[in-house]
């Protein structure tokens, strides 16, 4: 009796937790040590097994096929009596972790305390004996109690299945079979959302499968995939890993550096016994089409992606470094990474987190997240970096200029418009300048915003700015069509709210557009990088400010609507001209003519200079010196018109 109260009194020892991380798989017991014993970790078939003897406590599940002839011992401590274990599956590290008492165990990892020995020299197990207290529980289901017993028996689930490296290479050889196809003209977004799903797979299987050692590369040709196990006593370190060098490749070798705080931050979220690493080296861009047909330098994509996390905003970047030839000229590289459109089935290449530097024969990109990079191609303008700093000075002292002007002119326009037949004239003008104002001031603060971190704040800088621009664009054609009714159209009728219907023309279909844009896709605004190629020194620079994204929707809406604009102008200009001129046997004069002419050229003639940037050359240059001081200077030019008419007209009532 006194012995029985001893026992039931005596303390179980251990808790048997498996940590903080929240297993796959948990299976706890009790178990009554009543001599000296060990654990024996061996291969079995497609599941784990837990059988309990005197002499030992058994667990199995698959081996690898080179280690299926292997056993590992554990030796377990001397103290007799009742000890509480756990044995727990990680499915995202494929390790089996058993907790025995206050001890824990990594199963056929942790080789400083086990002996790795042949099946063929294990002694006997002994006479079976029953664990108590059983209960198991699977990931996101209920704790389940079992009866005693000796032997346990899990049938493992279709995810659960153990991944071998034959696996992989099957997989790896299927994808680039699909690859090296040749694609149908009708099917080429099918085709990506195929080979998309069968990378998807791909990555899957990269996550579990069992290596034979710390690293492993597989496939040989056009996907290479790279597997990296890092042990905890690793994490307070870099890890660079380089690819084979491939001299016959337009980029010769790719050079990953993951920083330290990486497996830093890793370890703070969750208790990780160890990373796993996941390097993909792929030498064709068919699964990585954007809807512009982008370039990336030598077709290589390369894909990081840390096992079960998902890895943005850095305190360190990652740094990825492309070595390459002699880039073309014109020709700027930019570090991009891929951003998956999961409900249109399609993606993008974007810059945000990335920065580029380009020096001779590498590239060198960082990053602050994780997934799949490359570098772009991106034709860029020809230019010293002499011209871009003047340039870039003359840009943002007119732009300052002008918004101060144009304040100056509302200001004076609005206290001088008390005559009636000059108040829809004086308004359309406070309305341009209105806008002219908030495109210089959106574009002083734009380059600011993207350098900072806040991507929303980004986005709706990017959306204001083309708001302004097209505002002004839809105001100069609002201007020409009000000269030429003034002019063409003296007796014409009076038009009921004709300011109202114009003011909601002007601001409301600049409005609509950027809306109808933001709402097809939000990221269609955001940082763009403009490529500027150096031709003294060979450098390339990127000048981020917030902006559409897409080339398509620039140049279709942007230079589409100018285009309009600009013909529309041109013509009412020439009928103007054509009428001043019926008129000038009247007693006109030329210098009438001439200030009509002004007045249409700083109301958006000058623009058309853009289309002339798309040469090269000293042509080029010129007219980017024209365009930068012309518009940037617009709201200042247009004061200076509107007082040189105040004055002429002064100098005619006192005559």
């Amino acid at each position: 009796m006194k012995v029985l109260l001893l026992l039931l009194l005596s303390p179980l020892q251990g808790a048997g937790a498996c940590g903080h991380q929240e297993e796959d798989f948990r299976f706890c017991g009790d178990r009554n040590q009543t001599q000296n014993s060990s654990i024996i970790y061996e291969h079995g078939p497609a599941a784990i097994s837990i059988e309990n003897t005197a002499q030992a406590l058994i667990i199995r599940r698959p081996f690898l096929p080179s280690r299926r002839n292997s056993s590992y011992k554990y030796s377990l401590p001397p103290t007799l009596g009742r000890y509480r274990f756990c044995v727990c599956w990680f499915r995202a590290n494929s390790t089996l972790q058993l907790v025995y008492g206050k001890q824990s165990f990594l199963l056929g990892r942790d080789l400083a305390s086990s002996n790795a020995r042949g099946k063929q020299g294990q002694e006997p197990a002994g006479a079976s004996t029953s664990i108590f207290n059983v209960s198991y529980v699977l990931k996101g289901g209920k704790n389940t109690s079992l009866d005693s017993t000796s032997e346990y028996f899990f049938p493992a689930s279709p995810e659960d299945m153990p991944i071998w490296e034959q696996d992989v290479e099957e997989e790896l050889t299927a994808l680039d079979r699909l690859i090296a196809q040749p694609t149908e003209p009708d099917a080429g977004a099918m085709e990506q959302r195929v080979l998309r799903r069968k990378l998807g797979e791909l990555e899957k299987m990269l996550t579990k499968v069992e290596l034979e050692g710390q690293n492993q590369t597989f496939g040989k040709a056009t996907v290479r995939a790279t597997v990296l196990i890092i042990q905890p006593v690793q994490a307070s370190q870099n890890l660079v890993f380089a690819s084979q060098r491939e001299e016959d490749r337009e980029v010769y070798g790719i050079v990953v550096d993951l920083p330290s705080s990486l497996f830093m931050m890793a370890k703070e979220r969750e208790e990780m016994v160890e990373h796993r690493v996941v390097l993909m080296d792929i030498s064709s861009q068919t699964m990585f089409q954007d809807e512009n047909s982008s370039h990336v330098l030598g077709d290589k994509v390369v894909g990081i992606s840390l096992v079960d996390m998902v890895v943005a905003n850095l305190s360190d970047p990652v740094i990825l470094t492309f070595s390459h030839g002699q880039l073309p000229r014109n020709v700027t590289p930019l570090c991009v990474f891929w951003r998956e459109d999961t409900t249109a089935n399609s993606g993008s290449w974007d810059s945000f987190g990335c920065t580029t530097e380009t020096r001779g024969s590498w590239t060198e990109c960082r990053c602050n997240h994780l997934t799949y990079f490359a570098v772009l191609m991106v034709s860029s303008l020809e230019i010293t970096y002499i011209h871009r700093d003047y340039l870039s000075i003359i840009t943002y002292v007119g732009c300052l200029i002008s918004a101060l002007a144009s304040v100056c002119t509302i200001l004076f326009l609005y206290f001088r418009s008390k005559q009636r037949d000059q108040i829809t004239s004086m308004h359309i003008h406070m309305n341009l300048l209105g806008a002219i104002f908030l495109l210089d001031i959106t574009f002083l603060i734009s380059e600011q915003l993207a350098s900072s971190s806040s991507e929303a704040a980004c986005r709706a800088g990017g959306l204001f700015l083309h708001f302004s621009l097209l505002s002004c664009l839809t105001w100069m054609g609002i201007e020409g069509y009000n000269l030429y009714r003034l002019v063409i159209e003296v007796f014409s009728t009076y038009h009921d709210h004709f300011l109202l219907k114009i003011c909601l023309v002007g601001w409301g279909l600049p409005f609509f557009c950027v809306m109808l844009i933001f709402l097809v896709n939000w990221r269609n605004y955001g940082p763009f990088s403009i490529p500027i190629y150096e031709s003294i020194g060979g450098k390339s620079t990127n000048a981020t400010i917030c902006w559409i994204t897409s080339p398509l929707i620039h140049n279709v809406v942007n230079l589409g609507f100018f285009s309009l604009v600009f013909l529309f102008n041109s013509v009412m200009l020439g009928a103007m001209v054509q009428e001043i001129l019926r008129q000038n046997n009247k007693g006109h004069t030329l210098k009438h003519v001439l200030a009509l002419f002004g007045l249409s050229i700083l109301l958006g003639i000058p623009w058309a200079l853009v289309f002339f940037s798309f040469t090269s050359g000293i042509f080029s240059l010129i007219s980017l010196y024209l365009f930068t001081i012309i518009n940037s200077l617009q709201g200042f030019l247009i004061f200076l018109w509107y007082w040189t008419m105040v004055l002429q007209a002064r100098k005619s009532s006192d005559l």
